[in-house]
């Protein structure tokens, strides 16, 4: 029998799309008061492997990752993405969002996103929260499963989220 023990602190990552560039950097601005100071910020990458949220948000949708120095308890996923949602709801425009926040975490081992849909790999977490382990580390370097999102099977992506993984292994 294995013993219980507590998981260890892992690396808050936060994806955050919109068209409207500007408001990157106040959402940054609100997440980093919550969550601590930003150690890593992307590039602005074009989201446009799905039209899912064009009807809602509209067309020229653009993504950008950030990191957080601060490491976070991984049972805090839950309260983080609820936390996320009611910084999206601020932004509302006529009931549409105009700003996707999701946030996840990386470990050494695999990247983990929080998500309100349920699917047959998510595992539910509390509060109306899933979790779903979307890329796993091997062979020096993130790989998708058979159901990670198409975005996130890129190498412009994967190359984000090692460099994140490198920040998080000198804080071990």
């Amino acid at each position: 029998m294995g013993k219980i023990k507590k998981p260890e602190p892992v690396k808050l990552i936060v994806g955050m799309f919109s068209n409207k560039v500007a408001l990157s950097g106040e959402v940054k601005k609100i997440l980093a008061e919550k969550y601590g100071p930003v150690d890593f910020e992307s590039e602005i990458l074009p989201f446009n492997k799905t039209n899912y949220y064009e009807e809602e948000m509209g067309k020229d949708l653009q993504r950008i990752f950030y990191s957080f120095q601060d490491l976070i308890n991984p049972e805090k996923l839950a309260e983080i993405k609820i936390f996320t949602n009611s910084v999206e709801d601020k932004f509302l425009v006529k009931g549409k969002r105009q700003v996707n926040i999701d946030p996840g975490y990386i470990t050494l081992s695999k990247l983990v996103l929080a998500t309100t849909k349920d699917y047959s790999h998510r595992i539910y977490l509390n509060e109306g929260i899933y979790a779903e382990a979307t890329l796993r580390f091997a062979r020096r370097t993130f790989v998708p499963y058979e159901y990670t999102y198409p975005d996130y099977r890129t190498p412009e992506y994967i190359s984000i989220f090692n460099q994140i993984r490198q920040i998080y292994l000198k804080q071990k």
